[in-house]
């Protein structure tokens, strides 16, 4: 379906925190032409749904003047941002080592003090008043230096009158800072009581902060762990035969029709199909299929794929973006860089976080002035550097999207691709699934399923007359033509020789076979041709019960045999049904056979619901009955004809097959065509849910709990003070502790896998 709409992804730097996301996407989406805009910090993307053309310099400019900066995301972003982390982590690393050997010597000289008569006492009389300048020296190398890039940040981002993580941390650690250097300097400016120095304070701040962000960037990057490893999948070169010389070639100098050879323990470079040869293709990290698939001359090969066995030669089909592998990859960062429901409350609450804790640590250093012990100005400043210190919104910002992150990832791994990564929170809340039958609870080709002969007929009458239908049916195309072919190559019975051939329609065939006069078809035929059926009233009736149509079989006029056709339940069917039962579901089938048929595989299958006799153009009409009867609903399809209802419905999931993944109607694909993919995605939608409330309620906890304490609300009670550098060191873990949490998902395992624990 085309849209009036154009949508664009922006690569946006510089952002560290949630109240960067709100200002980034303020600065956006007040530009004419912007309908909507959603900035991941994990990602570090915008992207941007366009109601009209807008410059591209416009939306840059505009996050400039936001503090940040941005340009056009693009394939090649995924190589430069993965450089681009790196060496942030090897400058993070060494900020943080300068800072620490800084800050060592402060904190000993000031800390050690307190604690060890002995050593202040050594400390008076060897230095006197230099050991405070010795600390304002340090401290300040810590400030200019590595704590350079908070004030570089967070004081024009103050004065923009939109404060960030990088504001708090700079009022903070300028006001413990500032106040020390007045007392070593100018102890005369300040009231009676009030001189000490908050030296440590200021360094240690400076230094655990810059532990959070190194340990948090660290951590960070193994969220994208995924796509990395989907990227490597592609070789680089490959091997093309031009006029039987084989030639080594870049991967980007391959064309559609291009030949390549394959060796075994390559990847196979782009996708194709197979000319010559044959091998055993391990599959797994694109279908989540553990065992390596056979493939043989026309079989479609997946690019990125591992060739296990033998050589081949291959055909390429599609390059570039074209490929299942881009897709893929695309598939995942879009649903890695979108924001889930569950995101609305935060953006709204961490938009006015930061505004708001520093209204609390004004109020907070006006009361403790007004009403605090002496020396109150001291206390006033400690409890307010304490309060903006330990309310940085960090891990509120990296809550969600490092589980979307880290669960969309893992179910790229299993052959599970999310288009949208709000799919993740519809898909854990939906209580009903609606199946199509046809080659999604089915194989969706009929199969013989019983070939009853006449009483008095062996074993070898039995495959002479299967020779004999077979043969008579090769030419044709009914479907009861091809299941009697499989079933006659399947049991390698030879098939007889076809002399004549003559269609009856709507009634069945007539043919000679290798000197055999054979009629097949429905009861009406040989009604018509006065050959008595009676040998077989009792598995006839048998039959119908069972949903399934017979069909009979006379050599040379007399009734030899009754055979069945069915579309039978693909494998693995009923193991996935019971798993979604389990799991609390509700299950209907929506189908266009007649209804005895459906009611038996309902039965077989144990379906809740069924809606039979549907036609293509009704199953939406479907999709929205069993909406109104049972409230949101998810469909499961092929993603051909199913494309409307999948659409319908709340959350749609495809069942992908080969490589058919690029299903505009899903929200979710199946790459493997395995419907235990089904019951696997919920568990692992609902894993992913419970760990992102788990950081959500971490997050929320830590300030709620935290900024009270940081604000001295135990010291009329119990006399107890949160110190700055505890707060530092809190706001730190916080931030590590969230995106650890989500990492967990890396190693999830399906409960509904043999010998595996859901974890």
């Amino acid at each position: 379906m085309k849209s009036e709409t154009q949508e664009l992804d922006l690569q946006i730097e510089g952002m560290t925190c949630a109240s960067c996301v709100a200002h980034v996407e303020r600065a956006l989406g007040k530009v004419t032409g912007v309908a909507s805009v959603s900035v991941n910090l994990t990602t570090e993307r915008a992207h941007l749904t366009l109601a009209e053309a807008v410059p591209l310099d416009t939306l840059v400019k505009q996050v400039e003047q936001a503090g940040y900066s941005a340009k056009l995301a693009s394939v090649k972003d995924d190589q430069e941002t993965a450089e681009r982390r790196e060496q942030e982590l090897l400058d993070l690393s060494l900020q943080f080592r300068v800072a620490l050997i800084l800050t060592l010597p402060v904190f000993v000289m000031e800390m050690g003090s307190h604690l060890i008569p002995a050593l202040h006492h050594w400390l008076m009389a060897n230095l006197g008043q230099w050991n405070w300048i010795i600390q304002a020296l340090l401290t300040t190398l810590v400030m200019l230096g590595p704590g350079r890039v908070f004030y570089l940040k967070g004081l024009p981002a103050l004065l923009r009158l939109a404060p960030d993580m990088n504001s708090l941390v700079a009022i903070g650690s300028l006001a413990a800072w500032g106040y020390s250097l007045v007392a070593t300097f100018l102890p005369q400016a300040l009231p009676a009581g009030t001189l000490n120095v908050y030296f440590e304070a200021a360094a240690v701040i400076v230094t655990l902060i810059l532990l959070g962000r190194l340990l948090e960037a660290r951590a960070r990057g193994r969220t994208s762990d995924a796509i990395a490893q989907l990227v490597k999948l592609q070789p680089h070169t490959a091997t093309r035969i031009i006029n039987g010389q084989q030639q080594t070639v870049g991967i980007d100098q391959i064309q559609p029709g291009d030949l390549l050879l394959v060796r075994p323990g390559e990847r196979i470079p782009l996708d194709g199909t197979l000319t010559q040869g044959g091998s055993f293709i391990d599959e797994s990290m694109m279908t989540g299929e553990p065992m390596p698939v056979s493939k043989t001359t026309g079989d479609e090969l997946i690019g990125g794929t591992l060739n296990t066995t033998g050589s081949f030669e291959y055909r390429v089909t599609k390059t570039g973006g074209d490929t299942m592998l881009a897709q893929i990859i695309q598939l995942v960062e879009a649903a890695q860089g979108s924001k889930l429901p569950i995101q609305a409350l935060v953006d709204q609450i961490t938009r006015w976080f930061v505004p708001a804790v520093m209204l609390v640590a004004l109020l907070t250093f006006v009361v403790w002035m007004l009403f605090g012990p002496q020396p109150a100005l001291a206390f006033a400043l400690v409890n307010a550097v304490a309060v903006l210190i330990i309310a940085c919104p960090c891990a509120m910002g990296l809550a969600t999207p490092t589980s979307i992150m880290v669960g969309t990832g893992r179910a790229a791994s299993l052959g599970l691709l999310f288009r949208r990564g709000a799919a993740l929170q519809s898909l854990a809340e939906v209580k009903t699934i609606a199946f199509d039958k046809t080659g999604t609870l089915t194989l969706g080709q009929p199969q013989l399923t019983d070939f009853i002969v006449a009483p008095g007929m062996s074993q070898n009458d039995k495959r002479d007359l299967l020779a004999l239908a077979a043969a008579a049916e090769e030419h044709s195309e009914h479907p009861i033509a091809q299941a009697l072919i499989e079933a006659a190559r399947q049991e390698n019975i030879a098939l007889g020789q076809l002399q004549s051939f003559e269609a009856i329609p709507g009634y069945g065939l007539t043919a000679q076979v290798s000197g055999v006069q054979l009629h097949i078809g429905a009861d009406r035929l040989f009604t018509k041709l006065g050959i008595d059926l009676s040998v077989f009233s009792a598995a006839a009736q048998q039959l119908a019960e069972q949903g399934k149509t017979p069909i009979y079989i006379a050599r040379n006029q007399q009734a030899a045999a009754v055979m069945a056709l069915a579309d039978t339940i693909k494998p693995g069917t009923e193991t996935a049904l019971a798993a979604l039962h389990k799991l609390g579901f509700k299950i209907a089938m929506i189908t266009g056979d007649n209804r005895r048929t459906a009611e038996v595989i309902a039965k077989q299958l144990q379906i809740d619901v069924v809606i039979a006799e549907v036609l293509p153009d009704q199953k939406v009409a479907a999709v929205k009955q069993l909406r109104k009867d049972h409230g949101a609903i998810a469909y499961v399809g092929d993603g051909i004809n199913d494309a409307p209802a999948l659409a319908e419905a709340d959350l749609g999931l495809a069942i992908g097959t080969g490589t058919d993944i690029a299903i505009e109607s899903a929200d979710l694909i199946l790459v493997s065509g395995d419907i235990q993919g089904v019951p696997k995605s919920i568990a692992l939608a609902r894993a992913t849910m419970r760990n992102i409330k788990q950081n959500l309620f971490w997050a929320f906890a830590y300030n709620v709990a935290l900024i009270p304490m940081a604000a001295g609300i135990a010291y009329p009670t119990f006399g107890m003070l949160l110190s700055p550098m505890l707060a530092a060191g809190a706001m730190a873990l916080s931030s590590v502790f969230v995106v650890t949490n989500a990492l967990r998902l890396r190693n999830w395992q399906s409960p509904f896998d043999d010998n595996k624990e859901h974890s």
